[in-house]
């Protein structure tokens, strides 16, 4: 309907996204002592979901938020008491703006939330065991103009995921470092 009224759209579709039921922008997995998953959340992953974006200027929101905007023709959460989603900035998901109207924060925890695991032991005393910061929103793409070859647009909703480094250097150097940062720190003051 909006290609109709010339409004530029397209389809978008997000691999490993998130559903965040609760809106706390991760997805969280129970067990308790021996392993066993409890099911107390109601947050999943999806091998994939499917939005549009559509390209609208935004005087409501600022001209900082304009460009691509995510509409989901197939909610699964009310917002505001209805089922809609949108128009969410692909500019305010990217740069975290999360507490903007319009469902960024959803759209946000789809293509970004961190799955944490946690050990329940009662109702007041959990603890996080793991968190895979990088797992969420890959592959983030829409099909090219003219041709049938897909289009990476990831960076218009993420920026790179940092890659971990490991170095090996003794405490002593590790010390040192830390001394040099005092030294610039004492000396920037």
């Amino acid at each position: 309907v909006l290609r109709c009224l010339g409004i530029p759209t397209r389809v978008i579709t997000n691999f490993n996204s998130a559903h965040d039921k609760n809106i706390n922008l991760s997805i969280d997995k129970y067990i308790d002592v021996s392993g066993k998953t409890l099911h107390l959340t109601e947050d999943s992953v999806w091998n994939f979901h499917v939005w549009n974006e559509s390209w609208f200027i935004r005087r409501d929101l600022g001209s900082f938020y304009d460009g691509w905007q995510v509409l989901d023709a197939t909610p699964q959460e009310r917002s505001k008491g209805i089922y809609q989603c949108g128009p969410a900035s692909t500019r305010a998901i990217k740069e975290g703006d999360v507490n903007l109207d319009y469902d960024s924060s959803f759209v946000f925890a789809a293509v970004n939330a961190d799955c944490v695991t946690w050990i329940h032991y009662s109702k007041k005393r959990r603890e996080r065991i793991y968190s895979d910061t990088r797992k969420i929103g890959k592959f983030i793409s829409t099909k090219a103009v003219g041709t049938n070859s897909r289009v990476d647009v990831t960076a218009n909703y993420k920026y790179p995921e940092v890659k971990e480094m490991s170095f090996k250097i003794s405490y002593s150097q590790y010390k040192n470092s830390l001394m040099d940062d005092r030294k610039i720190l004492v000396t920037a003051v």
